[in-house]
């Protein structure tokens, strides 16, 4: 059995201890690391890259849903805290799940039931992900294109929806850039930050910039800045 990797971001020793004890009724869960606060929960997930946030919404200085509007990939998440006024507001933060302390070890059964049937569809959807030379279909207004993967160069966030940059062309796209992410080879393809997905093979130029971000250089010029948060993560990718 594949183990599910998760990480708790609490600030009570107390309750996650009691999460941990939770835990220990599905084998299949593996705890590889805690955080007490948003900062270094941040760091932590960061670094070890869970498939599963057990998260704290109540925290101080900085609230859950901060967290999570700082991490690039946010893990499945399952909410846990004692104000169920959260309730409706996790949701809008695409949570998995919320659990309510203190927590009840059925509740807490049927919320891993969901865990492991998301982390099953999101294997599924990576068994179907496009290869290089998938041609798609793009309509932009009255023009259309059937363009291939490799020629892609960039997806960018234009408002609600995206905008592909291939060849000498650009179209907008009904689709949000974590749709199209899933689909997509992973190795050519990279999420730059929150608004943008490059295809690797066409960065011309890397730069060091501010605050420990790079900076690629694409065709036409175009600039995209990799976050601080995601630069480690592209060193590796590309062996830097």
């Amino acid at each position: 059995m594949k183990k599910i990797k998760a990480v708790i971001v609490e600030d009570s020793r107390l309750a996650r201890n009691e999460l941990k004890e939770l835990i220990k009724n599905h084998p299949e869960i593996q705890i590889i690391g805690e955080a007490e606060n948003v900062d270094l929960g941040f760091e932590l997930i960061n670094a070890v890259q869970p498939d599963l946030l057990f998260l704290d919404i109540n925290m101080p200085e900085k609230d859950g849903f901060t967290l999570l509007e700082m991490l690039d990939n946010v893990p499945i998440t399952v909410f846990t805290t004692a104000f169920d006024e959260y309730a409706i507001k996790s949701f809008e933060y695409n949570a998995l799940d919320y659990l309510l302390k203190p927590i009840n070890p059925i509740r807490f059964a049927q919320a891993i039931e969901k865990v492991n049937t998301n982390l099953i569809e999101k294997a599924e959807k990576s068994e179907k992900k496009l290869a290089l030379d998938n041609q798609i279909f793009i309509r932009d207004g009255e023009k259309c294109w059937l363009v291939k993967i490799s020629d892609i160069y960039l997806f960018e966030v234009d408002g609600n929806y995206t905008k592909v940059f291939f060849q000498n062309e650009k179209a907008i796209i009904n689709k949000s850039l974590n749709q199209i992410e899933e689909k997509l080879p992973e190795k050519f393809f990279f999420r730059a930050n929150r608004n943008q997905i490059v295809n690797v093979q066409y960065i011309v130029k890397i730069e060091t910039w501010f605050s420990g971000n790079l900076l690629a250089e694409l065709p036409k010029e175009i600039k995209v800045e990799i976050s601080r948060r995601q630069a480690s993560n592209f060193k590796e990718k590309l062996s830097l």
